[in-house]
């Protein structure tokens, strides 16, 4: 058994910036992680030759934490490809190439800034730390999403244009499972909707050697005494401070076992059950993580001889809400030759998509990716699904949010410590909520909290 300040469960983002900042206020820490590598949410692979990531891959120009990360690491970035024109495809099948604004009608150009404006103006009122503080808050999480934006357009395009940006672009589930609530979240998490949309903010640079470089290099300094793969944790045993006793924490691993001070689960919500606790958690956390569930989503890429599309003054970025691929980007390789198309297939359509046949999926895909692109997107050298609901460490993508109802009423606990259990992940992060730049946060305020309990205790 090793003994320890902290116990830290989970080797993502979240977990190794806890880890490295305890280490560095001199703290001892294990880390135990369920999988054969580190990085959580973001992996990076070599597929029929070609490199990919398969997670969570771009910095947000706005993304303050991350990027300091980066810097303190010597990280190098470099810029999405966006010269030329993107694609819109209407839900009648009709294709656009366009520049600026959707090509739309000014009357529905005029809708979507309607919604927007309320959206923020909503938004502005919360705490994204704290969005149950909202005098409203309970009403506004039991209204739908979809239909608090019916409530205030008759234009379906205008309406189904700004669902699809929270919708199947953040939360990955259908506009009628979740709130009003939940989507003001999202939106104060970035500040503004506009920090969500434009593509020169939300998705403006990668990271050479992929962003899961960014966890090996966090681990490869803490080093293989610090940090242990292919150690899930199936039990942890705790107990709280009292009767002059400390707290303490015993993680039970399959290669490893720790005993500490404090633990640090630094999981998705979603996964908090899958461990045993001795003594059970307090009833009420119980039955709030029963409430917070996994977004639903594939990535899908492919690598071309060329940018094929660059040629024809295509940016390769595409928008078409009903299409199976709703949403496309280039995401062609620093310094590589060879082009690469990202699309993502969410909620109900990634269900469908994975129930067909392995070929014929691949088919459905690279059809959908030829709706925006042309015949020559059918013929890519290499191709790759990313399909999370498969993972068994973490059952969905791209991260937690509430049902109806389960912010405004167990949200304050999200990020409470039970006793000597701290949770940490972006999932019940407040700015950077969903992100890597929010588990960079959280780790590192974990790790502030948890230092100053062990300072208390001597």
């Amino acid at each position: 058994m090793l003994q320890r300040d902290v116990v830290v469960i989970g080797a993502g983002i979240s977990g190794l910036m806890a880890a490295r900042r305890l280490v560095e206020a001199g703290h001892s820490v294990a880390v135990l992680e369920a999988r054969d590598r580190v990085g959580g949410r973001t992996w990076s692979d070599t597929v029929d030759g070609e490199f990919f990531e398969i997670g969570g891959q771009w910095v947000s120009s706005d993304q303050d934490a991350l990027i300091a990360l980066l810097k303190e690491l010597g990280k190098e970035t470099y810029s999405r490809y966006r010269d030329g024109n993107s694609v819109y495809i209407t839900r009648d099948g009709v294709r656009h190439e366009f520049r600026g604004d959707f090509p739309v009608s000014a009357e529905t150009l005029a809708e979507i800034d309607k919604l927007v404006t309320a959206l923020d103006a909503l938004a502005a009122e919360i705490d994204a730390a704290e969005p149950w503080r909202h005098p409203r808050a309970a009403e506004l999480d039991n209204i739908q999403f979809s239909s608090w934006l019916a409530s205030l357009t008759d234009d379906d395009e205008a309406a189904r244009i700004v669902d699809h940006y929270i919708a199947a672009g953040m939360l990955t589930k259908p506009s009628q499972t979740f709130s009003v609530l939940q989507a003001m979240l999202m939106v104060a998490s970035a500040e503004k909707f506009e920090h969500l949309i434009d593509e020169g903010i939300l998705l403006d640079e990668r990271v050479v050697g992929g962003m899961q470089s960014v966890s090996q290099q966090i681990a490869d300094e803490l080093g293989p005494d610090v940090v242990h793969l292919s150690t899930p944790v199936r039990h942890v045993e705790w107990s709280d401070a009292g009767d002059g006793r400390p707290a303490s924490v015993t993680a039970h691993g399959e290669r490893v076992t720790v005993s500490a001070r404090y633990a640090v689960l630094a999981v998705p919500p979603n996964l908090y059950s899958t461990i045993e606790y001795t003594p059970a958690l307090p009833r009420m956390r119980q039955i709030a993580h029963q409430h917070q569930s996994m977004g639903l989503v594939i990535k899908a890429q492919a690598v071309y001889e060329t940018p094929f599309w660059r040629e024809r003054g295509l940016s390769g970025t595409g928008f078409a809400s009903h299409e199976r691929v709703c949403e496309v980007y280039d995401n062609t390789l620093h310094g590589s030759d060879h082009g690469t198309l990202v699309g993502f297939i969410v909620s109900e359509r990634a269900d469908q998509t994975w129930a067909l046949p392995e070929a014929e999926r691949k088919q459905a895909v690279l059809e959908s990716f030829a709706a925006y692109f042309g015949e020559d997107a059918r013929h890519p050298i290499a191709f790759y699904l990313s399909d999370w609901g498969s993972e068994e460490y973490t059952r969905g993508a791209y991260a937690a949010s509430w049902e109806l109802g389960g912010l405004s009423r167990w949200g304050h606990l999200q990020n409470e410590p039970v006793g000597p259990l701290f949770f940490a992940s972006s999932d019940i992060q407040g700015a950077g909520y969903l992100h890597v730049d929010g588990g960079v946060r959280i780790g590192s305020d974990t790790a502030a909290r948890i230092s100053a309990g062990l300072r208390a205790d001597g």
